[in-house]
């Protein structure tokens, strides 16, 4: 019988068993993988949330329920007689020890740095076998500006890249040059390619500085949001609201709203 408290892999495999199982949970039971993808980027994203919080509590949680998603995803694999939990379990472990031949033999010359990146690379490039693209295993799935990262990042794993940050940072200045000029053609078409390129060539400014634009973006987006609701209630404390405020007096409420961090 299963404790009415989780705290092991292997009973939280017996309670999916269950929940899959005959006189299981209906919802459950009916889940496939296509069902669940979109909460397992929710759950994903919910960690990554608890992680910026700094709240290990949360990250605890939110990394259960992403377990949770998970061993749910193999038991439908496994009532499929596809795999199982463990064989997920034994191909990471195999792929880790592979990519890692410096920890798991003591036999392997030791790399660090851009040379331990390209070796890390490497691995994967042979996992993946001949005639594969170095830019392989980027998922189409992923927040455009983390693509854009990785994409460029598996670039510069095989010597496609800016020789250094000044480099990088003259191409933001070219393409915003040529997005000046796309906006003064008043062409949408190409408005968004060149805004596109520009994109593509801050996330490799980020990457030579380094700082993960996705990151970046996200905190100057909780930034702008904790100010737009600190000048949101200054207003609202008045009797007004911002939709009735005019320009003059927004940008004075903004003003005392960014004086709060």
């Amino acid at each position: 019988m299963l404790r009415g408290r989780v705290d092991s892999l292997d009973e939280l495999v017996a309670v999916v068993a269950r929940l899959r199982g005959e006189g299981g949970c209906p919802w459950d039971r009916a889940q496939t993988f296509e069902t669940l993808r979109p909460y397992v980027l929710e759950e994903a994203y919910e960690v990554v949330e608890a992680i910026d919080r700094g709240d290990p509590d949360a990250v605890r949680r939110e990394l259960g329920d992403a377990l949770f998603q998970i061993v749910l995803l193999a038991r439908i694999a496994a009532d499929r007689r596809s795999f199982t939990i463990d064989d997920v379990a034994r191909s990471a472990a195999d792929k880790m020890i592979g990519r890692h031949p410096h920890v798991f033999d003591p036999s392997a010359e030791r790399t660090e740095g851009a040379g331990g990146m390209a070796a890390w690379e490497g691995h994967k490039a042979r996992e993946r076998g001949e005639g594969t693209s170095a830019l392989d295993g980027v998922p189409a799935a992923l927040p455009s500006l983390l693509r854009a990262h990785r994409v460029s990042e598996k670039a510069a794993s095989v010597g496609f890249d800016w020789p250094d940050t000044a480099g990088v940072r003259a191409k933001v200045s070219e393409e915003l040059a040529e997005l000046d000029t796309a906006i003064a053609s008043g062409d949408p078409r190409s408005i968004g390619e060149e805004l596109g390129d520009l994109l593509f060539a801050l996330v490799n400014l980020g990457r030579h500085l380094p700082v993960a634009a996705e990151d970046a973006l996200r905190m100057a987006t909780a930034k702008f949001e904790s100010r737009f609701r600190r000048m949101e209630a200054h207003i609202q404390a008045g009797g007004g609201s911002v939709a009735a405020t005019g320009a003059e007096a927004l940008d004075a409420a903004w003003g005392v709203s960014k004086e709060g961090g």
